[in-house]
């Protein structure tokens, strides 16, 4: 069992999403975001005070009992307003060999910069990160995994062993 002294505040929960990162997913919606993007996707997620609390026993118990799940995604909400409630997930998730994604609106240069070390652990250990605020006038419906043209899909793995920042391609975008 985990014990953590951080509260994982979510709005909820997709149990199987195959649009919220490669292969079948788990999909936690943290809730709380300071970004406000004009035009969101999920604008129900900005208030810090609503959605509910979860049991990260619970969301760990449904995620191995799923042998089907290649990976985990945390979105928002923003994520790295709670990076202490995520991290124990996270690292259980990694640690069973599952794949981790992480949406932001925070630039990763930003995340980097930031004086935490459970942002820190978070980028450790994330195969990929989709970063940038949505903005509405470079809304593209067509991006894999990202809804405005400025949004990167960071390759967080190869971007750890190059040191700058490279972005993640798909084994299907040359079949598009």
């Amino acid at each position: 069992m985990l014990s953590t002294e951080w509260a994982l505040r979510i709005s909820g929960i997709v149990p199987e999403s195959i649009v919220d990162g490669p292969g079948f997913r788990y999909v936690i919606f943290t809730q709380g975001c300071p970004h406000h993007c004009p035009g969101c996707h999920n604008p129900e997620t900005h208030d810090f005070e609503a959605g509910k609390t979860a049991d990260t026993n619970q969301i760990l118990e449904e995620i191995f009992c799923n042998p089907m799940l290649s990976g985990v995604t945390f979105s928002g909400g923003e994520p790295f307003c709670q990076p202490e409630a995520l991290l124990p997930i996270a690292e259980a998730v990694k640690e069973k060999k599952l794949h981790l994604m992480i949406f932001t609106g925070y630039l990763l240069e930003k995340l980097q910069e930031m004086d935490n070390e459970s942002v820190k652990r978070l980028l450790e250990l994330a195969d990929i990160i989709v970063d940038g605020p949505f903005i509405l006038a470079q809304k593209n419906l067509t991006l894999t995994y990202r809804g405005s043209e400025n949004q990167r899909v960071i390759d967080m793995v190869k971007t750890r062993q190059s040191g700058e920042v490279v972005l993640y391609r798909s084994e299907y975008e040359d079949l598009w």
